[in-house]
């Protein structure tokens, strides 16, 4: 691999996309029934040979990717945006790839055009005359029966997808594809925004962990970031109403967006006071959440279903593997729980902490909620590998190249292999996550100690973020009366 150019990577992980893409026509996450006839099961031996193709594309992917990186590292230019189409493009018709939610979100939004209660009933109310009877039934074991765990934005857009494809299969799944691409365009804005170069597009966008699971896999955590992200950018640009609005809707799909308030509400305090800082944002948001909950007509039954992903087991939860250990040990289920609270306690210090320290100016807004986001995921009683881009687009957007970084593009090189392509997560997923996650590194320290990299990257220069977050707030006095 260190001979190959950026073109040469372009086509390289443009070839892993299409062996992933094709794979998942026989091992992908397909429905139990598609009446178009297009994504239905095959019989064992192609499913078999689908995954070993996938599996061999996720490589080639890895190691472009890889490279790619090391390229911009070293300054060589290159079209970024281009790649990602490029890679991206073979993705785009492909069935639902390494996880089955897709078929959640569309039940869930033709529940709710079939005037169920998404928040109090899952999937399984749908009969098989309803819309999204289909995708209801190709739910996953665990969500069949659970509420929904997402706000009612989402909802919306579910609903609309669903209204426009009438709950067949293959389009509402196509048809969540472009919300899944809009949301990357949203992050590019974002990242591109904040001050983020090349360098950090590779690790927000190129990062084949956002390939895989947000455009491959569909979920949206890629839409609750770049909504999140487009509004702390509005905030550092001064216009903190329209971003802490953004805020509001990126909460309303997933509410861990709810930490960026913390680091936008510490931008407006230091422009204009305490007060409007503290209240502003927190007011605005709920504003555009209470709104989004009575346009949905699902109501507020989101408040009650916030703790439902907690409590599915995942292995890549710390706390929650420490915690049923001691339950073991002990006999008791109140270790478990025990453990998960102090992981939360202890996330909640963390970010307070990296807030403060933004208060201070010795970190920029994006790298606090880089850092905040990064210990809420490690520390949570549900860990999925997606959950790993909340932070790393943030960080990507600001940090320069340092642990944290170097961290978060390892991990992502490595946990696309936990998950199968058909969306389970079989043993040897994490073997073959630790063995990526060995061999990037060692590849980091050997490209490190080749030519020296490896010190401030990260993207680019940062006149734009540096600027108006350092000089407006040097000028914080005199902006007390800005809006």
């Amino acid at each position: 691999m260190g001979m190959v150019s950026a073109s040469g990577c372009r086509w390289l992980g443009a070839a892993g996309s299409l062996g992933i893409a094709v794979g998942g026509l026989t091992a992908g996450a397909l429905p139990v029934r598609d009446p178009w006839g297009l994504w239905v099961d095959r019989g064992p031996a192609l499913s078999v040979a689908g995954a070993l193709l996938a599996y061999l594309g996720l490589t080639l992917l890895v190691a472009a990717w890889w490279r790619y990186g090391a390229l911009l590292a070293r300054g060589e230019r290159d079209r970024v945006l281009a790649t990602f189409a490029c890679w991206t493009a073979p993705l785009l018709l492909a069935p639902p790839l390494y996880s089955a939610d897709v078929y959640s979100y569309v039940a869930q939004g033709a529940m709710v055009l079939e005037g169920h209660d998404v928040y109090a009933a899952g999937p399984s109310v749908l009969g098989p005359h309803d819309l999204g009877a289909d995708a209801a039934d190709s739910v996953g074991g665990h969500w069949t029966d659970t509420p929904a765990p997402y706000g009612p934005a989402f909802l919306l857009l579910a609903q609309g997808v669903v209204a426009l494809t009438g709950g067949t299969v293959v389009p509402a799944v196509l048809g969540m594809r472009l919300l899944a691409l809009a949301a990357v365009a949203l992050i590019v804005w974002a990242v591109r925004g904040l001050g983020g170069g090349p360098r950090a597009l590779w690790l927000a966008v190129l990062n084949p962990l956002l390939l895989i699971h947000v455009v491959g896999g569909l979920h949206n955590d890629g839409l609750m970031i770049g909504l999140m992200l487009g509004g702390l950018l509005l905030a550092v640009r001064g216009r903190w109403i329209l971003g802490s609005a953004l805020l509001g809707l990126a909460i309303m799909v997933k509410s861990p967006a709810a930490v960026a308030l913390v680091f936008v509400s510490v931008i407006v305090t230091r422009r204009t006071g305490p007060l409007r800082g503290v209240l502003g944002p927190t007011l605005v948001a709920a504003a555009v959440a209470a709104g989004a909950s009575l346009l949905a007509g699902t109501g507020f039954g989101w408040l009650r279903t916030q703790g439902v992903a907690g409590t599915i087991h995942t292995a890549l939860s710390l706390t929650s593997d420490l915690g049923l250990g001691l339950s073991v040990l002990t006999g008791s289920d109140a270790a478990k729980t025990a453990v998960q609270q102090a992981g939360l306690l202890s996330a909640a210090t963390l970010i307070a902490w990296t807030a403060w320290r933004t208060w201070q100016q010795r970190l920029e807004p994006a790298h606090g909620l880089g850092l905040a986001l990064l210990a809420l995921v490690a520390l949570s009683p549900m860990v999925q590998p997606w959950y790993l881009l909340w932070g790393t687009a943030a960080l990507a957007a600001a940090a320069r190249t340092g642990r944290p970084w170097q961290a978060a593009a390892v991990l992502s090189g490595a946990l696309v292999y936990e998950t199968a392509p058909d969306g389970h997560t079989p043993w040897y997923g994490f073997v073959l996550a630790g063995a990526a996650a060995c061999g990037l590194a060692l590849w980091g320290r050997r490209k490190e100690a080749h030519d020296g990299s490896g010190g401030r990257g990260g993207g680019g220069v940062r006149d734009v973020e540096r600027e108006v977050w350092r000089g407006r707030n040097a000028r914080k006095t005199s902006d007390r009366s800005a809006p």
